[in-house]
């Protein structure tokens, strides 16, 4: 994290600035566009009012019961009953600041203005890819634990050909492992239309000729795609050592709620600062929601929310989360681990 300040101008408008950013954010984050991450409107509702955390209690699907034999006796049949379960989101309540000497910006000769307001916005899609990332690696890692309950089997969400050591045609991305991966969701496996991955692992991709172009619907961007789904590449993606992780969603897998603080941004003058040269101060803040569907935030979070960290309670951590729906094909999400060198 870089130290120190960057100037600020005071004609950052608060009430302007902020809902700006919000959209660049939006329009520039490649999460929300790939279809992977829903807009949830609940949520929305849930982050402008009050709670840490918001339950959301559905019915379950009926058992596959076997069914009865009808008769003419007075023997009383089995009467069942439907079964329910909660999913739970947790409030993310993130700011950073920014901030220079006046003295910085007079020996510049240039308002650092619109360079902040252009990349306060980049900052936070970059900071939301993160949530992201963290997110859905507490829930692989609560996945491959062994299951306190029945909630799921330990590492049906994942396919793991990484082995001891690389061999090639073995251990690294092809078409074959890639379908075995969609086959942890059976028949429904045509539900994981887009994969996220390292670019290390869309060069192989690319080596195997296993990548095709195709454009969007105006017909002015080419789209990479694999056996039908689309390819989004992104180095946020986990690596270490040479093992890869690549990651495969289904439409809405994520549900995301977006919410506005008291004060959003604001900036303010400290002119005694700088040995009375001044400064000026932006403080920037956001409110998220990121909900993996099928689980439950089962952490004890900080009033502000869980960190993206791997510690306890955190969003990289498996005892944060817990799956609510334990039929595999309900969770539209699946993991493919290979080794590339």
């Amino acid at each position: 994290m870089a130290a120190g300040t960057v100037a600020v101008s005071d004609v950052i408008v608060p009430a302007v600035f902020a809902p700006y950013v919000q959209i660049l954010t939006e329009e520039k984050s490649r999460l929300i566009q790939s279809g992977a991450v829903a807009r949830d409107a609940a949520l929305d509702q849930f982050l402008a009012g009050g709670g840490l955390t918001m339950d959301s209690p559905s019915w379950k699907d009926l058992d596959n019961d076997v069914d009865n034999t009808s008769g003419d006796t007075e023997a009383a049949s089995t009467v069942n009953k439907i079964g329910t379960q909660d999913e739970i989101t947790v409030r993310l309540s993130r700011n950073n600041a920014w901030g220079t000497a006046d003295l910085t910006a007079a020996l510049a000769g240039s308002d650092p203005t619109q360079a902040i307001a252009g990349r306060v916005a980049a900052y936070w899609t970059r900071r939301a890819q993160a949530m992201f990332v963290a997110t859905l690696t507490g829930v692989f890692a609560d996945n491959a634990a062994a299951p306190s309950g029945s909630e799921h089997v330990a590492n049906d969400l994942t396919y793991d050909v990484k082995g001891a050591s690389y061999v090639d045609g073995v251990t690294n991305f092809s078409a074959e492992a890639f379908v075995d991966a969609t086959l942890t969701m059976g028949d429904s496996m045509d539900s994981l239309g887009m994969v996220f991955v390292h670019s290390v692992v869309y060069g192989r991709m690319q080596k195997n000729n296993m990548i095709d172009m195709v454009p969007d619907a105006t017909q002015t961007i080419m789209i990479p795609t694999f056996l039908g789904r689309e390819v989004i590449v992104d180095d946020g993606m986990p690596a270490t050592t040479g093992v890869f992780e690549s990651w495969l969603f289904g439409r809405g897998a994520l549900r995301l709620g977006m919410g506005s603080p008291k004060v959003p941004a604001e900036t303010i003058r400290i002119p005694g600062a700088g040995n009375g040269g001044g400064q000026e101060q932006l403080y920037s803040r956001t409110e998220w929601c990121l909900h993996p569907v099928g689980h439950k935030y089962a952490g004890t979070a900080a009033k502000g929310g869980p960190t993206n960290a791997s510690t306890s309670n955190n969003l990289a951590n498996a005892g944060s989360w817990m799956r609510v729906y334990t039929e595999r094909k309900q969770i539209k999400i699946a993991r493919l681990i290979t080794r590339e060198f």
